[in-house]
């Protein structure tokens, strides 16, 4: 496999794809961080999936949501996720970059949202991202809303 970012729709994705997606989501969200949810929520079917692979493992994954399926006038990044492995190698820095250039050009005119986990502000921050509205709890742990301004 090649070992670059790469974004499909859902169509696009080949079963092998499909399937380390899912394993690595579930393995992180689910397993790591103890956190019993849906993860195939429905929003996986209009999503663009970007994602890495490193010696035949995907290591890196971000869902990339369009507008008015989360929010209404903005587009969305979500199920932001490093294998653990692979995590302290500058990684996630890389794959927000890329998600948001394909969140710019694909809706080059919208701003993007996130739920960002709390203790993650400073790093969302060093993006261009700022707080939303007060903190939340989401499937137990604490969460904010980030905005970054397409505009800018």
């Amino acid at each position: 496999m090649q070992e670059s970012f790469t974004h499909k729709t859902f169509e696009e994705l080949t079963k092998k794809e499909l399937y380390d997606l899912m394993q690595l989501r579930q393995e992180i969200f689910i397993v790591e961080q103890d956190c019993p949810y849906l993860d195939a929520d429905g929003l996986d079917l209009d999503a663009t999936h970007l994602f890495f692979y490193k010696s035949g493992h995907m290591i890196a994954y971000t869902r990339i949501l369009p507008p008015g399926l989360v929010y209404d006038d903005m587009s969305a990044i979500g199920r932001v996720v490093i294998a653990s492995s692979s995590r302290g190698k500058g990684i996630g820095r890389t794959l927000m970059e890329e998600s948001m250039i394909v969140c710019k050009r694909l809706y080059p005119t919208k701003n993007i949202k996130i739920s960002a986990q709390e203790h993650l502000k400073a790093f969302y921050n060093s993006l261009g991202f700022n707080q939303s509205g007060v903190p939340y709890l989401e499937d137990g742990i604490p969460h904010i809303a980030m905005i970054y301004d397409n505009e800018l």
